[in-house]
């Protein structure tokens, strides 16, 4: 998959900038910091998309009965 398919297109997003940002000057224990953070966007991230999928199947279980 291409980055660009994944990446939204407006400018300024914070996504492309991470993404973008050379890493070479980054020492051991900046990048350690930098995946610790990483794992804890994703962690939050998949807890919102799995709220938000548990709350659509709950509105979809109301409107059906």
């Amino acid at each position: 998959m291409d980055l660009d398919e994944i990446l939204p297109k407006r400018a300024g997003d914070p996504l492309a900038a991470l993404i973008a940002q050379d890493l070479d000057p980054l020492s051991v224990a900046e990048l350690e910091a930098r995946v610790a953070a990483l794992q804890t966007e994703i962690a939050r991230t998949t807890a919102k998309m799995e709220h938000a999928a548990s709350h659509r199947v709950e509105a979809d279980n109301l409107f059906k009965s």
